[in-house]
């Protein structure tokens, strides 16, 4: 399963891209989305590099996005409650362990919302948000780092 965050915003980007970004459902800037390592993914993760950072993430930082930026329709946050009466998990970090071992999908609950809204990172980036990461910047494809990144926004 890879992380997906968008980084840049939205003003002088070409229709095609700005497209990808609109399926990938990464409106705004600091917006997060979980997708599938498929390589029809990949190919609008290479289209919208220039503006987006993404790699693999883990399962603890699987079920500490989860607990923290997960919403339901209403804006309501994700309870242990809500996982409890809608699946067969007991808990938040049941479910996340469940769906990063590939046993539940995130669309098997009915209202969560597909996007994470996080802040900017404590710290700040480390680099310039304007580049691709092997030349001094923050895009394009990070690895597992990508979970460092997102422990910083949650």
């Amino acid at each position: 399963m890879l992380a997906v965050i968008r980084l840049r915003g939205s003003v002088n980007v070409r229709k095609e891209i700005n497209d990808t970004l609109k399926m990938l459902r990464l409106h705004h800037v600091n917006h997060a989305a979980l997708i599938n390592n498929s390589p029809s993914y990949l190919g609008m993760l290479q289209k919208a590099k220039d503006y987006i950072t993404w790699g693999e993430i883990d399962a603890d930082t699987l079920n500490l996005l989860l607990s923290k930026r997960g919403r339901l329709i209403g804006d309501k946050k994700l309870s242990d409650q809500y996982i409890k009466e809608k699946l067969k998990f007991k808990t938040i970090e049941e479910f996340a362990k469940a769906v990063y071992e590939k046993q539940a999908k995130l669309n098997d609950l009915p209202d969560l919302k597909p996007v994470f809204r996080l802040h900017p990172p404590k710290g700040g980036f480390y680099r310039t948000v304007k580049r691709a990461l092997h030349s001094n910047g923050e895009l394009g494809y990070r690895g597992g780092k990508i979970n460092e990144l997102l422990k910083k926004m949650i």
